[in-house]
């Protein structure tokens, strides 16, 4: 069957492991030149040598600091590198698990920080390369 994806350029965040890395993989295994990212570099260099999903990695800094710049640093690579970006994927861990009373309030904020603000970023970021392509982000 055809997807349509091959050749597209598919940025997955948070892919060294687990849902982020099987979706790396998947858009792989579809013809999609993947750019796979994760704060964890070591965890990402086990996951390229591993894969051949991964075609450019990008280790961001501790999650506490603003990521911001960062995802910025990161999709200009991928586009410097692919040409565009066509797909983005973002995906991000939750809190702590323990329970929820367990669970700080600054645990509470960093896990919304993580999962809310990195679309943020990311959709800052990629919004304007597909609009170049005619993708309608209204």
């Amino acid at each position: 069957m055809e997807t349509g994806l091959k050749n597209r350029v598919a940025i997955v965040a948070a892919s060294s492991q687990g849902i982020g890395r099987a979706t790396a993989e998947a858009f792989a295994a579809e013809g999609c030149r993947v750019a796979m990212c994760a704060r964890n570099k070591e965890s990402l260099t086990a996951a390229a040598e591993k894969s051949t999903a991964i075609t450019i990695q990008k280790s961001w800094p501790n999650p506490s600091t603003d990521r911001s710049h960062a995802v910025r640093d990161f999709v200009n690579a991928v586009v410097q590198k692919f040409g565009s970006a066509d797909i983005c994927v973002t995906n991000a861990g939750g809190p702590p698990a323990k329970g929820f009373l367990a669970t700080t309030m600054d645990e509470w904020k960093r896990a919304v920080d993580a999962n809310f603000m990195s679309v943020v970023y990311f959709a800052h970021q990629v919004i304007p390369h597909m609009q170049k392509k005619k993708w309608d982000a209204s």
